[in-house]
């Protein structure tokens, strides 16, 4: 079998200066060095990399970054060192904590009819952004498709996120998840949460896949698992990843009730329930009866707009005629009413966080 490895080549003017920067304030390993009687090149190594350090090396001297559980224990708890021969190096947690930034509020109406464009993202995926500005990056909503189906070329992957639903809208999609057992196919009206780095793979996919993603926060971390397998050998549907169970909700087994505002029903996900409050999801349906102004106090109410139509009159703000594939936003203390919505109207609702007031106008 061929050996082959990688290493870095880094700059020096006088390697005895580098030597106990690298092996006593880093911790690395010096494995060579040569020539005896007047070293000009040593090779180091250590937390995952090899150095090959050169007196009168003809290139940059790089920054090198270091990421560790607790970062204060290299270095004697410095976070930015200049080595000898130039080389920056940062040390950093190596996997800080997800941080959210603080929602700008904003009424937010994204058409289907506008021709927002379609990106390609990742593992072949197109794109399509539902709230531009992402309310100063704490939220992203995205609408998803894979017009041709089959395999879908994806790896096992985990996304550093506080919160994650994936909702299908249109066809049929296979996926596996860490602990949940074997391949399972979500359908259209079906969805699941992917609580905070759950391994999980996309398999396959039905011709003319839709699914409405919603991550927090909008900019997350996704990691490639290059050592896991799906599945893993092991069910266990009650764990807690950060506080939140995996949940795969089915249409056809939920119960429809009640919706916060009069004039519609809804279906519960139990998403509120197993993320511990941390987000809400329901899809709603019109009953026939007026609905009347009111007002909400959660920090994020997205809704989006999957079937028939309604006009979405808001304080302030001229009424929006509503189809399916519009998506909105409204901010808490905006009044709103839900107007005239057809008798095939179905919408997804996603609040963050799961429980919140509504203020109903008599």
């Amino acid at each position: 079998m061929q050996n082959i490895r990688a290493e870095i080549l880094l700059p020096t003017d006088e390697l005895r200066d580098d030597i106990p920067f690298f092996t006593k304030t880093l911790g690395m390993r010096m494995d060579e060095i040569f020539p005896a009687d007047d070293p000009s090149e040593a090779v180091f190594s250590g937390h995952g990399v090899r150095l090959r350090v050169r007196k009168g090396a003809d290139t940059a001297p790089g920054v090198l970054r270091i990421l560790a559980d607790d970062p204060v224990l290299i270095a004697g708890g410095a976070t930015e060192l200049t080595a000898p021969n130039g080389t920056r190096v940062e040390i950093a947690a190596l996997a800080p904590p997800v941080q959210t930034p603080k929602v700008e509020h904003a009424f937010v109406v994204r058409r289907l009819a506008e021709n927002a464009p379609w990106v390609v993202g990742r593992a072949g995926m197109e794109y399509r952004d539902l709230i531009p500005g992402r309310l100063g990056g704490s939220i992203i909503a995205s609408h998803i498709r894979i017009p041709e189906g089959g395999p879908v070329p994806d790896m096992v992957h985990y996304h550093s996120v506080g919160f994650q639903l994936i909702f299908c809208y249109r066809g049929w999609v296979d996926l596996v998840y860490e602990d949940q057992g074997a391949p399972f196919r979500l359908y259209a009206g079906n969805c699941v949460i992917q609580p905070p780095e759950i391994r999980h793979r996309v398999l396959h996919s039905g011709d003319n896949l839709e699914v409405i993603e919603i991550g927090v926060p909008a900019e997350h971390v996704t990691t490639i698992d290059h050592a896991m397998p799906l599945p893993n050998g092991r069910v266990d549907p009650e764990r807690l990843w950060d506080g939140q169970r995996f949940v795969h909700h089915k249409a056809d087994e939920a119960a429809w009730s009640g919706f916060r505002v009069p004039g519609f029903t809804a279906r519960d996900t139990t998403i509120n329930a197993n993320t511990g409050g941390v987000a809400g999801v329901q899809v709603v349906r019109a009953d026939g009866d007026r609905s009347p102004w009111h007002r909400h106090d959660s920090d994020i109410l997205f809704s989006f707009v999957m079937t028939g139509s309604l006009r979405l009159e808001g304080e302030g703000q001229p009424a929006q005629h509503l189809e399916a594939g519009d998506a909105f936003v409204v901010p808490p203390g905006m009044k709103v009413r839900y107007a005239d919505p057809t008798e095939d109207f179905e919408m997804l609702e996603v609040s963050l966080p799961g429980v919140f007031e509504t203020n109903v106008e008599s």
